[in-house]
C-alpha cells in the first residue's frame, strides 16, 4: 500500500484497548488511520502502553471464570470497575501520544472475556450462542468524553457465527500480499491462526483457534511455583527441561484439535480443571517441574503445526508464518515452532521482524474495528466466524 495514494485529510486517531485470556493487563494503543481511494486503509501506531492489572483485581477476575463464583453482583461490579481501569488506560496512552481526548475519534474496547459459549445450545426452541465480555463502554465514554465501541462479539453470534476470531478482519486489511500466502499466528492465552492466501479477496481468508497459547504454560508455572512466578519469563524454565513425549502424546489426543472449522476455544476447555488434571498425571509420573513446563510449551508449538497440517497445508500451502502475542517473546516456544513449521517449508518470523509490534497488534485491531463500527461499516469475516452474513459488530456508547 503506497502512502502517497492515501488521503491524509481523511485521517483520524483512534484508541484500541485489549485485555486477553491471560489477564496480564490492559494493552492500549493510539493509531492514525488514513483512507485510500479503493477503500483500503493505512494504519500507523502512534503510542502503546501496557498497564498490568492490580494483583487483587486480577485475582477477582480469575474468580469470575468459575460460573459458581461469578455471581451477578460480582460480575456487575467488575464490569464497572474495568470500565474505569480501561478509561484510565485510554487517557494515559492518549497523553503518551502527545494528544488530547478531543483529538480522538473513537475508542474500541475488547473488554475482558469471562465466558464464551459459541456452540449452539437448543433452549425453548431457539439456538442459543452466547458470550460475556465485561468492561462497561458507557463508563469509558463518560470518563474520556470519546465515543466508545465495546462488546463486539454478540453481533456476529446473533448471525450464527462463533464471535471469534475477530482480528482476521484487520489482518486482511493490513498484511495481505499479492504473491505470498501468509499465516498470522497469535499466541496469547489461546493460539489463533489466520490464513491469508496470496492475492486473496476477503472471503478467501479463514482463521480459527489452534488451541492453547500461553494459558496452560502460565497455569502450570503458577501452580508449580506458587507465589513466585505467574509465567515462564523468556522460556527460562522450559529451557532447562526435557519434553516428556508420552505426556505430550496423551495431551495431543484432546478432541478439540480434530474439530472441523470454524472453531474457537478458551478457558472453558483449557483452564483450571484441565491444568489440574495435567498436573495430576505429571505427579504420577514423577516429572520434574521444568520437564512439565517444557512439555506444555512444546504442546503449544505442536498444536500450531498440527493445525497447519490438518486445515491449511493441503488447501493453501503457506510461505511464511508471522508470530505475535506474548508467546513470541518466549524463545523456547518460538524455537519449537520453527522446528514444527520449517520442516514443512514455512518460514517463521516475529511481528517485530516484519516491522510491526507483537504487544500492540490486538489493541491496534480493536481501534480499527471500532473505526469501522462508528462508520456503520461491516467489520466481521463470515467465512472466518461462521456467521451467515457480514455484520457491524460493537455497541456504541456516546
Amino acid at each position: 500500500m503506497k502512502r502517497e495514494t492515501l488521503d491524509m485529510h481523511a485521517s483520524r486517531y483512534a484508541v484500541g484497548l485489549m485485555s486477553g485470556t491471560s489477564v496480564d493487563g490492559i494493552d492500549a494503543a493510539v493509531v492514525r488511520i488514513a483512507d485510500g481511494p479503493g477503500g483500503e486503509i493505512a494504519v500507523s501506531l502512534i503510542a502503546f502502553e501496557n498497564r498490568p492489572y492490580p494483583a487483587a483485581v486480577r485475582q477477582e477476575i480469575f474468580e469470575l471464570f468459575d460460573p459458581v463464583k461469578a455471581t451477578i453482583d460480582k460480575v456487575g461490579s467488575m464490569n464497572v470497575l474495568l470500565g474505569e481501569l480501561y478509561a484510565e488506560a485510554a487517557l494515559a496512552v492518549i497523553k503518551a501520544a502527545g494528544l488530547e481526548p478531543a483529538d480522538i475519534a473513537v475508542v474500541g474496547s475488547h473488554g475482558q472475556t469471562i465466558y464464551h459459549a459459541p456452540a449452539a445450545e437448543k433452549r425453548h426452541g431457539h439456538d442459543i450462542r452466547y458470550t460475556v465480555q465485561i468492561g462497561e463502554g458507557s463508563v469509558i465514554a463518560a470518563r474520556t468524553g470519546i465515543p466508545c465501541v465495546s462488546d463486539f462479539r454478540p453481533a456476529d453470534m446473533a448471525a450464527g457465527g462463533q464471535g471469534a476470531p475477530l482480528v482476521p478482519f484487520t489482518e486482511y486489511l493490513l498484511y495481505r500480499e499479492a504473491s505470498r500466502t501468509l499465516l498470522l499466528q497469535n499466541i496469547g492465552g489461546i493460539g489463533n491462526m489466520t490464513v491469508i492466501p496470496a492475492g486473496c479477496a476477503p472471503e478467501d481468508v479463514y482463521a480459527f483457534d489452534t488451541g492453547p497459547g500461553n494459558m496452560i504454560i502460565d497455569g502450570v508455572v503458577e501452580r508449580l511455583y506458587p507465589g513466585q512466578l505467574t509465567m515462564d519469563i523468556g522460556g527460562a524454565i522450559a529451557g532447562r527441561g526435557t519434553v516428556d513425549e508420552e505426556l505430550l502424546g496423551f495431551l495431543a489426543k484432546e478432541p478439540y484439535y480434530a474439530q472441523p472449522l470454524p472453531k474457537s476455544t478458551g478457558r472453558e476447555l483449557f483452564g483450571s480443571a484441565y491444568i489440574e488434571r495435567l498436573l495430576g498425571i505429571a505427579a504420577q509420573k514423577g516429572m520434574k517441574p521444568e520437564d512439565v513446563v517444557a512439555t506444555v510449551t512444546k504442546l503449544t508449538a505442536w498444536s500450531i503445526g498440527d493445525a497447519y497440517r490438518r486445515y491449511v497445508q493441503g488447501r493453501t500451502p503457506a510461505d511464511v508464518l508471522i508470530v505475535g502475542g506474548g508467546g513470541s517473546y518466549n524463545p523456547v516456544l518460538v524455537g519449537f515452532l520453527r522446528s514444527e513449521m520449517e520442516s514443512m517449508g514455512v518460514e517463521v518470523l516475529t511481528q517485530e521482524e516484519v516491522g510491526y509490534s507483537s504487544d500492540a497488534k490486538e489493541a491496534v485491531a480493536f481501534a480499527i474495528l471500532a473505526d469501522y463500527a462508528i462508520k456503520r461499516k461491516p467489520n466481521n469475516l463470515p467465512n472466518v466466524t461462521g456467521a451467515a452474513r457480514p455484520v457491524i459488530m460493537g455497541k456504541i456508547s456516546y
